[in-house]
């Protein structure tokens, strides 16, 4: 039923849409979709009101047969008809329409209610009133096409003029037998309309009757205005509107009640004004000047005339006759001179008699305040031409009834309000003087300033714009007579005989004032004509030349003398006037002020004395505040400050301190204001100075002032906040429509202070005019009266609206109610979105958000007022301030709506798939939804409506229900919909955001349902296809997101869906888009974009955020591609090198402005991308053009921005600099940049060493050292430098270090470090850091920067000169701590690979074995101090390998036992400085390689050891069993298998890092042991000199440290080397897990020639060692012998064993490489495959066993 009713109703546009759009209020803004529409209703509109038919039985029998409405829909039709007498047809139509845009249930509820007596009715009398306005929207309709069709501003106005001309023809006699039959119409009754036609319906449906035909005669007057009326016509009019006396005569005149009065009044306005232009005054005007009377029509119908005359005779009872009457005798007296008879004295003197000029002034006013300003300003003119040509041809004395005064006041009336129609007071002036109303100003002029008040009245109406100003200006300037009235004849006159005329004797001061102020000198002789003289006094013209300025001025002198005197009312009056002068001159010509300063500067002590009297001139008062809101609005400044002294504005007594004072308003005087709101305003009911003063405080509000101004302001706001806001509702009120004014005006005040920028406002502890405004709002009961005022609801402001005499006015209390509800909006928008975050709630956001019951909880409020059609910002603001509710507060939407839930989800659909719909309604209906997916899952599961489809079990299948807003925005995003005028970018933009708040929050069942729908695919991705202008031509920035979205819609769908389970339709879309070369476009779009910001950042950039956007979904398409490039179809790595050399000039581009904000921003943005594409596509750039140059470049530039904003890009540069240096190295060759490049980092490196240095002392001071290992994450304060891993400093630091080792001579970094001083600041930082034990990050990196400068003789010189002994050597004490017992508690479990302390040692250790190898002799006493402070260490090391088998530990005696090594080449003078230590480290390294050969030697067991201890160090298996779920077993023992593989790993591991250890002590050992040469060739060598390292005992090597080191453990080390040796040459066994099976080729060969060279250094050792004994005269001869045996013995088998390896082919010896080689003669190069008699270490091994068996 649904579904068809929507396709009916799309058939008929009901009045009220075509009235929407043509108000310009819907989405048909085209001049050519207003011609279609209008084309489309012509006939609507030509017919009227007879459009809707009476019922017949022919129509009812036609709804019968119609098969495509539903039954129940058809018999509630024939209901509607009966009760309307409406036409059966159209009923049924009426009901549609009137469900699909006011029905507020769903369709399904309708079933029920059609069914349920009371429910029916109730909907029967809200389609009445839906019918009814219907009805109205189509006059209104017609009333806008002749109020605009010939306005030329009008956008629309040859549509109009087109339609006006088509409609002309037979227009008004439609309308006038209409009207007739309007007025003539009968009552309904029961009996006739049925049992619902109660006496209130009855009343209702005449309100309709008087409505119809105020609208109908309205229409007919515009059209006169346009179009001439003839002679019968005015006839037949005037019969009418006698018969209808007027509107006073309707037929059902018993039905007006009291609230009808101003209608009928209306029409009886209407009636007149037809009449009076159907006589065309102005035309007979223009004839008599022309002297051509008988051009006019009248001029040829006597018998009309005679008719007329006839009729009008009979006129005089109704005030409604009088302009008629007027006009009449104008008529007959100008075309029949000769014929004015008495018939026309009559007349005229009847016209006199019902006070015409009352009458016009009351009728002028009664037009203006209700209906269209076209309406009243046409009325205008009429009357204007009226007046003019009254006053021109009769008398001014033989115009009067009621004496002089009254009678001239009531002309001057009319005349002010005549005038104040736009173009007329231009027209006035431009006439001449004597004419027209010109002769009414003449005579005011004659009675000045005797009474000031007339003249003024009639110049502030002819103020229009600058140009009259200036005439105004200069007519009040250049007064030439001055009028006096004298009860007595003055003693110094000198008069003529007949007393008419006066001569001055003396000079005379006009004002009474003080000496030294502004006054009038009459100067003597001046002549005076009395214009009236005689008993009752005397009235005097002098003829006097003064400015009136002057004479205002003193005249508001006077009254401020007399202020407290009984003058001061009849004072009043004449201030007025002049105040309301001033007030419209500087209102529309600013320029003038100056000039009127006189005036202006007295208005503050004016209102200082008049608001401190006892009764104090309340308008006077008004009017004073009124002219400062004008000069407020230019100077804000010098307006507060002369304000602030006069006492008038409340004001604080103590300074303000805190909020919580100020709230209370503790020590806050009301002011002069204050007290008269209270005293006078509030018990009169009349509040003229109150909205003035509302109006003052906003205009200085909006005028920016300082903040102290600023508070200064703030008890007028707190007045207002407290004392006006929570009660002004309760007030009383003699005006109708004051209190909608003032609500709005307090809430336009909270708007303006709420939108004041935060950069005006300082930011102290005292509260701030916007802070304290947010937490009255927040906290006191203002918040809940505007709570109040949004939950007015859609209902009562449709009432208001419906009971407006006319809805085109836009000053209505309707209007003003709806602009006050959406302030309300607005302001609590902002209170919300501005209020600091608390963990309270305040009570405002619990009157937002708490749960009421019957559906009268705000939020159901909010959302209903979708259902308002009248203004489309009121529905659009609810939403808008829902969707901020929707975001901020912890309640559901969904259960505050309740069982109306789903009929406002209709509601908001209907609005959103309205083609006609105002498009910002529909985007912020979209934009609330994206917010509701993340927030709200209730509510948006409601407005997804799905439906599960019965599918298999288990498996769930989803469909879009009927209901669905996924359908709605579908057709969005369909590519054949884009450009229409229903979908414009905007809106396209909002459905895209929605589409990706579903990807973004997971929404699986909207996804799946959208993913296979035909074409979303293929539409999603249209945007990305099209082309976009240039980024210098102004694109449409909605576009950019709208391109943002899809990128980002489709990346996460990539992300998410494993690439398998793409749809192929998106496979197809990226296959399009890649063989399209669209990566290429956007990847140059983006390059392109970036440019343009940073080209055009002078200008500020509009469209920032949605550049920042799309470059954000850009990088975030790209990064994805790295990973996915299969699926993306991004494989071509030209394409990549294209796209990544955009990046590096996108990035270059914007980073290359240093002083603008979003260009850093961008560059930010860019250089992320630019990291991790470096990272990632390594091939891509290894290939690339340069990059170093434009990076070095672009690094020069980062360095000169604010440090601040840049930290976060500097260190992404860095990074990228360093990836570049790794990949492409230095390009083969030089750079030019790179001395550049260097001193940049350098500088750096220096400066952030140097803000360290403070900030780690500024820490210790604080007390702040934290001793542990994450201290660096303590939240320092932001100015304090920061140790971070991918901090600046560190990467300038690895950037530096990368740098100095590509410039390998060193040529260049020497220059830079005599330049700046690097190392010293480095190393003061290290050593700082050191002692602290702060800064682990920064202190690893300047190691490694240092260790690579002491790779080069040049480097280690500048180290060790820069003082790197004073650096490292103490303060690394503070890094471990020895404990006394010697327990190596020290040595951590850490993975090795994290950063931490030990690792700093190691480091501090290789830098001293570097700096010792490449120095040598020169730096071996810094060596030796290093190794006496830390031996303690040193020994603790080399012992913990027993206990500790930690990668880490390990790793520290690798690089210990390196340094060792270096040293150990300096023996004597080891010896002479440090003879213990050396003992001791000998001892140690003996001990430590029987410790590593055993745990070689004992596989199980170091497996025991490391499973036992280091746990953690072995990567975490799978679960226990116990835990683990069931599984198959091959799973199992798939697991298993992983489990062991990964502890063998990490076995291997800590037997080569054993090995290294074991082959670099051997090495070290060896210079402890004779030369091998020496000992066997040199005969008187001193034995003394080298001590015995090995015990002669042949026993396989203990764990136990009691057990000594002997010839043992040597030969056991060459067994254990000999033994891996042959299981790396095994072959892949399939049972075991060999070595070779878990190391790679390289890693084998690696470890094959450490084991060799383990072998030749042991049997060097051991051969020097040997024969050490053997000479040594101490050993017993028995020993000696022994000695020979085994070692012959064992020696024989082993170079068996090893000859048969060499058969096979093993590498030859590395020693040659790495020691001075051991071997009496070097080995030959090609050595890999040679045979053992060519391996010269064997021979060497051989001889000595000769020897030994001789």
């Amino acid at each position: 039923m649904a579904g068809r009713t929507m396709a009916e109703s799309e058939l008929c546009v009901s009045s009220r849409e075509l009235w929407t759009i043509l108000l310009g209020r819907s989405a048909l803004r085209e001049p050519a979709q207003i011609e279609a529409e209008l084309d489309r209703h012509w006939e609507r509109l030509h017919q009227g009101l007879s459009y809707y038919k009476p019922p017949s039985s022919s129509s009812a029998g036609k709804v019968k047969e119609n098969k495509d409405v539903a039954q129940p829909l058809k018999d509630f039709g024939l209901r509607i008809s009966k009760l309307l007498g409406l036409d059966e047809q159209q009923s049924v139509q009426i009901l549609q329409c009137y469900l699909q845009e006011d029905y507020r249930g769903t369709r399904n509820s309708l079933k029920g209610v059609l069914q349920d007596e009371r429910q029916s009715q109730t909907l029967l009398l809200k389609i009445a009133d839906y019918y009814y306005e219907e009805r109205m929207c189509l006059l209104r309709c017609v009333l806008h096409l002749l109020t605009y069709f010939q306005d030329e501003r009008h956008p629309y106005r040859a549509e109009y003029s087109n339609c006006v001309n088509k409609l002309e023809k037979d227009l008004v006699n439609n309308y006038q037998s209409q009207f007739e039959n309007l007025f003539k119409a009968e009552a309904p009754t029961w009996e006739t309309h049925g049992n619902l036609m109660t006496e209130r319906q009855v009343s209702r449906w005449f309100l309709q009757c008087l409505r119809e035909q105020s609208l109908l005669l309205e229409i007919i007057f515009l059209y006169y205005a346009y179009f001439e009326m003839g002679p019968s016509d005015l006839l037949s009019f005037t019969k009418m509107f006698k018969e209808q006396g007027f509107g006073l005569r309707q037929t059902n005149r018993h039905l007006v009640d009291k609230s009808m009065d101003a209608l009928v009044d209306r029409i009886g306005y209407l009636s007149s004004l037809i009449l009076v232009e159907g006589m065309d005054i102005d035309f007979l005007h223009k004839c008599a000047l022309e002297d051509s009377t008988e051009q006019h029509q009248f001029f040829n119908a006597p018998d009309v005339s005679k008719e007329m005359d006839q009729l009008l005779l009979t006129f005089g009872d109704i005030p409604h006759h009088a302009p008629v009457l007027l006009a009449w005798v104008l008529l007959r007296h100008t075309l029949r001179p000769d014929e004015s008879s008495p018939v026309i004295r009559r007349i005229g003197n009847t016209s006199l008699q019902l006070g015409v000029f009352k009458y016009l002034s009351t009728m002028l006013k009664g037009l203006g305040v209700s209906g269209n300003n076209c309406m009243a300003s046409t009325a205008k003119m009429c009357i204007y031409g009226l007046l003019s040509f009254v006053i021109t041809s009769f008398e001014e004395e033989s115009l009067q009834t009621d004496g002089v005064v009254t009678h001239c006041s009531h002309l001057i009336d009319a005349a002010c309000e005549v005038l104040s129609a736009p173009s007329l007071a231009e027209h006035f002036w431009e006439m001449k003087p004597n004419m027209g109303l010109g002769m009414i100003l003449d005579s005011a002029v004659g009675m000045f300033p005797h009474k000031i008040g007339p003249l003024l009245q009639l110049l502030t109406a002819l103020l229009s714009n600058k140009s009259t100003v200036k005439k105004v200006y200069t007519f009040l300037d250049k007064m030439s007579f001055y009028t006096q009235v004298y009860k007595h004849k003055p003693n110094d006159i000198i008069s003529k005989d007949d007393e008419t005329l006066w001569r001055r004797q003396t000079r005379k001061l006009l004002y009474p004032l003080g000496v030294g102020q502004t006054n009038l000198w009459m100067p003597q002789g001046v002549l005076g004509q009395v214009v009236i003289g005689g008993e009752q006094g005397y009235v005097v013209r002098w003829d006097y030349s003064y400015s009136s300025w002057t004479l205002f001025t003193c005249e508001v002198e006077m009254l401020l003398h007399v202020v407290s005197t009984a003058d001061v009312i009849a004072h009043c009056v004449r201030v007025k006037p002049i105040l309301d002068l001033v007030h419209k001159i500087i209102s529309t010509d600013w320029t003038v002020s100056d000039c009127l300063l006189p005036l202006t500067s007295r208005i503050y002590m004016l209102l200082q004395r008049l608001t401190s009297v006892i009764n104090p001139p309340v308008d006077v008062i008004a009017s004073c505040v009124n002219c400062l809101i004008v000069l407020a609005a230019r100077m804000p400044g010098k307006v507060w400050s002369s304000l602030h002294h006069t006492g008038f504005l409340p004001f604080a007594s103590s300074p303000l301190t805190n909020m919580a004072q100020s709230v209370s308003a503790e020590g806050m005087k009301a002011g002069n204001y204050g007290n008269l709101l209270v005293q006078i305003e509030q018990p009169r009911g009349e509040y003229a100075v109150t909205i003035a003063f509302l109006r003052l405080i906003t205009t200085l509000v909006k005028g920016q002032l300082g903040s102290t101004q600023n508070k200064g302001l703030i008890p007028c706001v707190l007045l207002v906040l407290k004392e006006m806001l929570p009660t002004y509702h309760k007030w009383r009120y003699n005006t109708y429509g004051v209190r909608e004014r003032i609500g709005c005006l307090i809430l336009e005040l909270v708007h303006a202070i709420l939108n004041l920028s935060p950069e005006g406002e300082d930011q102290g502890s005292t509260p701030t005019l916007q802070s304290l405004c947010i937490y009255s709002l927040a906290n006191t009961e203002a918040g809940q009266a505007v709570v109040n005022i949004m939950g007015v609801g859609v209902d009562t402001i449709d009432m208001v609206l419906a009971a407006q005499p006319s809805s085109g006015g836009s000053e209505g209390p309707g209007q003003i109610l709806i602009q006050t509800v959406k302030l309300a909006f607005s302001v609590t928008n902002n209170v919300i979105r501005l209020k600091p975050p608390s963990d309270v709630v305040s009570p405002l956001e619990q009157a937002l958000t708490q749960h009421g019951g019957h559906g009268s909880n705000l939020i159901a409020v909010l959302a209903k007022y979708i259902y308002h059609k009248h203004d489309p910002a009121l529905p659009r603001l609810a939403i808008q301030l829902l969707k901020r509710l929707a975001t901020v507060a912890p309640m559901s939407v969904y259960a505050c709506l309740g069982s109306d839930a789903a009929a406002i989800r209709d509601a908001f659909l209907t609005r959103l798939q309205s083609r006609t719909e105002d498009m910002r309604i529909k985007v912020m209906i979209l934009e609330f939804l994206t917010v509701a997916v993340e927030t709200q899952p209730g509510l948006i599961e409601l407005f997804l409506n799905l439906e599960v489809k019965d599918g298999s079990e288990g498996s769930k299948e989803f469909l879009l229900g009927e209901w669905s807003c996924l359908q709605v925005v579908l057709d969005l995003i369909d590519s054949k919909q884009q450009g229409k005028y229903w979908c414009p970018p905007l809106l396209h933009r909002a459905a895209l955001a929605f589409l990706l708040a579903l990807w973004q929050d997971r929404r699986d069942s909207a996804i799946s349902v959208l993913r296979t729908k035909e074409r979303f695919w293929e539409n999603l991705t249209t945007p990305l296809f099209g082309t976009l202008t240039s980024p210098s031509d102004t694109t449409e920035p909605c576009v950019l997101e709208t391109c943002a979205f899809v990128m980002k819609i489709i990346g996460l769908e990539i992300y998410y869906a494993v690439s398998g389970s793409l749809e192929q339709s998106l496979k197809d879309a990226l296959q399009k888009f890649s063989s399209g070369r669209r990566y290429e476009y956007w990847s140059q779009y983006v390059k392109s974009l970036v440019c343009h910001v940073a080209e055009t950042e002078e200008e500020g950039i509009c469209s920032f955020s949605e550049t920042q956007m799309l470059i954000s979904a850009w990088r975030m398409l790209l990064i994805l591609s790295t990973n996915h490039s299969d699926v993306m179809q991004l494989t071509e790595d030209s394409a990549k090198l294209k796209l990544f050399m955009d990046v590096l000039d996108g990035t270059k581009a914007a980073l290359m402005v240093p002083m603008s904000v979003p260009c850093l921003r961008l560059g930010s943005m860019m250089a992320t991308l630019l990291l991790i594409l470096l990272k990632q596509w390594r091939s891509v750039v290894a290939t690339a053009p340069d990059i170093l140059s434009p990076l070095s470049l672009i690094l020069e530039s980062v360095l000169q921005a604010d440090q601040q904003l840049m930290e976060r890009t500097k260190a992404k540069i860095f990074s990228a600099l360093i990836s570049v240096l790794q990949i492409q190295g230095l390009n083969g060759g030089e750079i030019s940049q790179l001395p550049q490049l260097l001193l940049s980092v350098c500088e750096t490196v220096k400066d952030e060493a140097l803000a360290l240095i403070d900030s780690t002392r500024h820490m210790s001071q604080m007390g702040d050292v934290v001793e542990d290992e994450d201290s660096m994450e303590t939240d320092t304060p932001r100015s304090l430098q920061k140790d971070q891993r991918d901090g600046v400093c560190v990467l300038a630091l690895h950037l530096a270090k990368e740098l100095c080792r590509a410039d390998e001579d060193g040529e260049h970094w020497v220059l830079v470090m005599r330049k700046v001083p690097v190392l010293p600041s480095v190393l003061s930082a290290v050593e700082l850091s050191l002692r602290s034990k702060h800064n682990l990050y920064f202190t690893e990196a300047a190691l490694h920067l240092l260790l690579t400068l002491a790779r080069t003789p040049q480097g280690a010189a500048a180290v060790a000169g820069a003082g790197v002994i004073q650096t490292i050597c103490l303060p690394l004490l503070s890094v471990y701590e020895v404990s006394s017992n010697g327990a190596s508690q020290g040595f951590s479990r850490k993975s090795q690979d994290s950063p931490c302390w030990p690792g700093v040692y190691r480091l501090c250790m290789s830098l001293m074995e570097s700096l010792l190898k490449t120095l040598r002799y020169n730096f071996i006493n810094e060596a030796l101090d290093f190794v006496g402070v830390h031996q303690e260490r040193i020994l603790q090391c080399l012992n913990a390998v027993r206990t500790v088998q930690s990668l880490a530990c390990l790793d520290e005696a690798d690089h210990t036992v390196g340094f060792l090594l270096q040293l150990s080449s300096f023996c004597k003078e080891w010896q002479f400085h440090l003879p213990k230590l050396l003992r001791d480290v000998q001892v140690n390294l003996c001990y430590l390689c029987q410790t590593c050969t055993y745990l070689l030697h004992s596989k199980k067991m170091l497996h025991h050891y490391l499973q036992a201890k280091n746990g953690e160090a072995l990567p975490p298996g799978p679960l226990p069993r116990t835990q683990r779920p069931p599984q198959t077993p091959s799973k199992e023992a798939a697991g298993g298998g992983e489990r062991e593989e990964a502890e063998q790993k990490a076995l291997l591991a800590v037997q080569c890092s054993l090995l290294k250890i074991l082959s670099k002590t051997l090495a070290t050992l060896q210079h402890f042991t004779p030369d091998c040469c020496q000992i066997l060739l040199d005969q008187c060598m001193d034995l003394a000199e080298y001590r015995t390292l090995f015990v002669l005992s042949f026993t396989t090597p203990a764990f136990d440290p009691d057990v000594a080191p002997s010839f043992g453990t040597l030969l056991a080390t060459i067994n254990v080397a000999l033994s891996m040796l042959s299981e790396m040459e095994k072959k892949k066994e399939p049972a075991s897990l060999s070595i070779a099976s878990l190391a790679s080729s390289e890693e084998i060969q690696a470890l094959k020639s450490l084991l060799m060279f383990t072998m030749e250094n042991c049997f060097y050792v051991l051969i020097s060692q040997a024969v050490r004994c053997l000479k040594d005269p101490s050993i017993l001869p028995r020993d000696k012998q022994r000695l020979k045996q085994e070692l012959s013995s064992e020696l024989s088998t082993l170079l068996s064993s090893l000859s048969r390896h060499f058969r096979r082919g093993s590498p030859s010896s590395p020693a040659s490489g790495i020691l001075p080689s051991p071997q009496t003669k070097p080995p030959t190069p090609g050595s890999k495959g040679s045979h053992e008699g060519q391996e010269p270490f064997i021979q060497f091994v051989q001889a000595f066993v000769r020897l030994v068996q001789r």
